[in-house]
């Protein structure tokens, strides 16, 4: 390969960058998993956690990927052939069917355009209808990676309190956690998925389950098999700050670093920053005349946009062109919109400069591709990025709060 100047664009919407801090601090010798010094390290990130998830109760944390993550939240909270209410929002959605659906349990998808989010007046009407209360949990993805739709989580919690059903709410924040409002305790979730390479700015390798009373009560009950996955091995060697195995060490250093960058800059700021982000990046998109795959600009994500190519057009050629000529990787379409849509990251370490080199590329790419566009694109970011008076929440939408 001949040599590339500069830095490498990662602009899929994740795994995101690392940022340099984080990177250091998993550049450390490691240390005894089993002393003291660790239990005390350990304990400290555990309670620093809880302020991500805005929970007061645990956070387990694994070694392993999202998909680790999502087995852990099912086979200690279901029995064979328990019934879970799922929506096809995207391809992860669809992934956590199929994974639920290979532990044997019984699986309600709700079909889905892909270009919305959940809807709380169709969880309201099958859990109305369930007078048996066969359906023992409620899936949901807040933010649905594959087409940058945002659920209203507050809402779906909304809709399953007025039906007076007792199902489990799980929802997945693996590409939301850090990223956009999430609210654990408020919001009545019992089980809330996460992983560490998203907003967490880590590498792969941490997956989490924040968990209710609720869900460890059923956990007493539950009837699927686990062993790595248990959390009661967890729960009790995390309360000296230990692991029932040998923990992701390294990783843990960065995560302790990552949660020291987020609470330094807030929370609130923190999500202020991706929204802000996220609309810039929408108005080059709709200067240059393309269509954002979300239909609803209540669920806009501010974690990434994915936008649909004229007909005709290829969005992996697009995507070739503009890794081959500008070192930049976007993210491709996944599932029925493989070819069909581009996916622009705009998460994590992330600021006005990077954003502004991202769209540069893209709207170069466009051009040089052949994909009929509009100019204009990166001016008319610029202008918002540049304007003191710009709201900073600009393109939220309402399931950071309140239904």
């Amino acid at each position: 390969m001949s040599y590339r100047s500069g830095r490498h664009f990662l602009q899929i919407p994740g795994p995101s960058n690392v940022p340099d801090r984080v990177l250091r601090a998993i550049d450390r010798a490691t240390m005894d998993h089993r002393g003291p010094e660790f239990g005390e390290f350990t304990l400290s990130i555990l309670e620093r956690l809880k302020t991500v998830f805005k929970t007061e109760g645990p956070v387990i944390t694994y070694p392993s990927s999202g998909t680790g993550a999502w087995e852990a939240a099912l086979v200690n909270t279901l029995s064979p052939g328990d019934r879970v209410l799922m929506f096809e929002t995207g391809q992860f959605a669809t992934l956590w069917r199929e994974l639920a659906g290979r532990l044997g349990l019984d699986v309600d998808m709700v079909e889905g355009d892909w270009r919305h989010g959940v809807s709380a007046g169709e969880v309201e009407s099958r859990l109305s209808e369930d007078k048996d209360h066969a359906i023992k949990a409620v899936s949901v993805v807040h933010n649905e990676t594959s087409t940058g739709v945002v659920s209203n989580v507050a809402a779906v919690r909304a809709a399953m309190d007025a039906a007076s059903h007792p199902a489990l709410l799980f929802v997945d924040t693996i590409s939301s956690l850090a990223s956009v409002d999430y609210r654990h305790d408020e919001w009545g979730v019992d089980v809330t998925i996460g992983c560490s390479q998203k907003g967490l700015m880590l590498p792969p390798g941490l997956g989490f389950n924040a968990v209710s009373e609720k869900a460890l009560t059923a956990g007493e009950k539950a009837g699927l098999p686990r062993s790595y996955w248990d959390w009661q091995g967890m729960l009790s060697n995390n309360a000296n700050g230990f692991f029932p195995y040998t923990p992701s060490t390294n990783l843990l250093y960065g995560l302790d670093e990552a949660l020291n960058m987020l609470l330094e800059e807030g929370l609130d700021n923190v999500f202020a920053r991706h929204n802000r982000m996220a609309e810039a990046t929408r108005r080059a998109v709709r200067a240059w005349g393309l269509e954002i795959l979300c239909l609803d600009a209540e669920e806009y994500s501010p974690v990434l946009t994915a936008v649909l190519m004229p007909d005709g057009h290829d969005a992996d050629a697009l995507r070739a062109v503009i890794l081959d000529r500008f070192d930049m990787s976007l993210g491709t379409g996944l599932g029925k919109v493989k070819g069909k849509v581009f996916r622009i990251g705009h998460l994590g370490d992330f600021n006005d400069l990077m954003l502004a080199g991202t769209l540069a590329g893209v709207e170069m790419g466009l051009g040089l591709a052949g994909v009929p566009h509009a100019k204009g694109g990166v001016n008319a970011a610029l202008e918002y990025l540049a304007d003191p008076d710009a709201a900073e929440g600009a393109g939220s939408q309402p399931a950071r709060a309140s239904a």
